[in-house]
């Protein structure tokens, strides 16, 4: 990926989406030829020349000092992960990113066991790009056998944009393509020599409209906890917590673990998903 271009369109379409008043500066009622705040806006917030802002916008940020990143995100009132995902496509990579980015990634194995023991928690492991590097029985019973597809299929922000049944199985499928994109966008940032990477988001753009307009809104976020409410297609409805959780030696890799709040209803769909096992998961298509 063009570096360069991801700074630059990241940092206007982050300047876009604030108006005057939302940093308190006086809306004079001119119009405005472009949407949200001017160059010599956010200059003047960052304490920076135009000049110098003007620069940094159109992908010159190989020299930029923390500094004026900092004032750079506190002008754009960017959250901590947008505020990284900036210091990562502004600063040059070091020889270790480039190389691990070529290396294919491998899971512990004592995370398998791990995954394995929590018999009443569906859990999968994440590693960049959203690839699956494991998931234990439960998971598969609920998501679909990862394991029936290729090696080069088993990555969950593919799954979600390009398996039908999907939409099917996320109640709030919108919400979950978003937080797919917004999780790839971080990898992308700091990973920008991933061929592929490069080679999956190609794809998605291709096939998916919807990854399309995503992709293009530069929305980045951290996967942290949420609510899943999800469809299954033999087990019905289910509204479970969601954790991620990253994982100890490699910073790229988390574990994803669902759970059901105690006294639900969703404790006991669980405990009866897990006797049916993954002979009843959902089919994935590919």
């Amino acid at each position: 990926m063009d570096q360069r271009a991801e700074l630059s369109e990241f940092l206007r379409s982050r300047r876009a989406r604030l108006q005057p008043q939302d940093v308190g500066l006086p809306d004079l009622g001119r119009h405005r030829r472009v949407p949200g705040l001017r160059r010599e806006e956010l200059a003047q917030l960052a304490g920076v020349s135009v000049a110098y802002y003007t620069r940094l916008e159109q992908g010159h940020g190989s020299n930029v000092s923390s500094d004026v990143l900092d004032s750079v995100a506190r002008a754009l009132r960017l959250s901590d992960a947008e505020s990284a995902h900036l210091t990562h496509l502004a600063g040059p990579k070091p020889r270790k990113k480039r190389a691990a980015a070529a290396r294919p990634q491998r899971m512990r194995p004592e995370i398998q066991h791990l995954m394995d023991a929590m018999e009443g928690v569906p859990a999968y492991a994440l590693g960049r790009r959203m690839d699956i590097l494991g998931s234990n029985r439960l998971a598969r019973a609920l998501f679909g056998d990862f394991t029936a597809l290729p090696p080069e299929e088993r990555n969950m922000a593919r799954i979600v944009f390009l398996d039908p049944n999907s939409r099917d199985l996320y109640t709030e499928w919108e919400c979950v393509a978003a937080e797919m994109v917004s999780s790839l966008r971080l990898f992308a940032g700091c990973f920008p020599d991933d061929p592929q990477l490069s080679a999956l988001v190609g794809e998605l753009s291709v096939k998916s409209d919807e990854f399309r307009v995503l992709w293009a809104a530069h929305t980045v976020r951290d996967k942290g906890h949420c609510v899943k409410r999800l469809h299954h297609p033999l087990v019905g409805e289910l509204t479970l917590a969601a954790e991620a959780l990253n994982l100890p030696g490699d910073p790229d890799q988390s574990l994803i673990t669902y759970h059901a709040e105690p006294g639900s209803d969703a404790v006991e769909t669980l405990r009866l998903l897990a006797s049916w096992g993954v002979d009843e998961a959902p089919h994935l298509s590919r």
